[in-house]
């Protein structure tokens, strides 16, 4: 199934009121897959403030805030999320996003 079909069926369900953060999420993964980043981070951002702790909203977020230029935004989204990840002892997605805001940081210093 093609992103847009994808795309299509989760907006219905958004309009048909069945908001919730997993919704959210994936429609914010469907938007960044077609690098509609912009969409995608108001979907993650809304994912999180129904759920802040969704670990996997949190690292979607930062690659999206990464990708969209946001880099500062970014890097202060991955540590959140790692923190939020510890709490919930995810581990995968600790390791994940520590890379990611290592990454950043090295990119922000030089």
């Amino acid at each position: 199934m093609e992103a847009p079909s994808v795309i299509s069926n989760l907006e219905k369900l958004l309009s048909q009121g069945r908001e919730s953060a997993l919704l959210r999420f994936s429609l914010g993964n469907e938007y960044l897959k077609i690098r509609e980043t912009w969409v995608a981070i108001f979907h993650l951002k809304r994912a999180l403030e129904l759920d802040p702790r969704y670990s996997a909203a949190w690292k979607l977020l930062g690659t999206a805030l990464a990708e969209g230029g946001i880099l500062n935004e970014a890097l202060d989204t991955y540590r959140h999320g790692i923190e939020v990840a510890q709490q919930r002892g995810d581990q995968q997605a600790v390791k994940e996003m520590s890379v990611f805001a290592r990454r950043l940081e090295k990119k922000l210093s030089s």
